[in-house]
């Protein structure tokens, strides 16, 4: 049995990378990190085991092409990278999690995307 651990709390405008606006889309992958789309920052976000702030691993809030009101994420294991639904831009987006990795490939276009499954 483990205790509960708080990984981020509170909600805020802001964008530290402790805080979140409007979480949605939330995937555990093996090594036991979270990725949890951060909508209101138009942003995921990845907490690593311990790890007390997060790191944004796609988005920005700045860039053109990047993300608008993303809702959910999965992990494709195969290719190592991230399937994001993307509503704002009516997209399905693939995003490798290599570190130079600076714009997705879009999968599915021109969709009212809400969620995967």
């Amino acid at each position: 049995v483990q205790d509960d651990v708080t990984v981020t709390s509170g909600h805020d405008d802001d964008n530290d990378t402790n805080q979140l606006n409007a979480a949605r889309g939330l995937f555990v992958d093996d090594d036991q990190s979270m990725i949890i789309v951060d909508t209101g920052n138009n942003r995921v976000m990845q907490w690593k085991w311990g790890d007390p702030n997060g790191q944004v691993i796609v988005g920005d809030n700045e860039s053109e092409g990047q993300l608008n009101n993303p809702t959910d994420v999965l992990i494709d294991k195969k290719t190592n990278s991230l399937i994001i639904c993307d509503q704002g831009n009516r997209r399905v987006l693939r995003w490798s999690r290599r570190s130079d990795t600076t714009q997705g490939e879009i999968l599915v276009d021109n969709i009212d995307c809400h969620g995967l499954a």
